[in-house]
């Protein structure tokens, strides 16, 4: 199983998101999201099919608003895909994991490991 890392505040979203050297997805969500507690188990589900190709970190908008702010996020769930330190795609709102993984694109990190 893999590991979900939560990044509730600024030291720690650095250093699991802005400097990783692998891609990161982010969930953005809070606890009084229905929708976020939904699409929970699909984020965990591609952190452990996709393994040590990508990592997956939580970000709990409420205790971590100025990273919330930076990116404007204004509506959870926001599953992000960063590459390089760079937000470089997003999904929002619950998603069957398929959609996830289609909308962030992240086939391509596991063609290797398919293989």
């Amino acid at each position: 199983m893999a590991i979900t890392i939560n990044a509730d505040d600024q030291a720690t979203f650095q250093r699991e998101v802005l400097d990783s050297t692998v891609p990161v997805v982010v969930d953005f969500w809070a606890a009084w999201c229905g929708p976020c507690r939904a699409v929970a188990p699909e984020v965990e589900a591609l952190a452990d099919q996709y393994g040590a190709a990508i990592k997956v970190v939580k970000v709990d908008v409420d205790a971590n608003q100025v990273v919330a702010s930076r990116y404007d996020i204004r509506s959870i769930p926001m599953i992000g895909l960063f590459e390089g330190g760079k937000l470089t795609k997003q999904a929002l709102g619950a998603r069957p994991r398929q959609a996830i993984e289609n909308e962030l694109g992240l086939t391509r990190f596991a063609a290797t490991e398919k293989n």
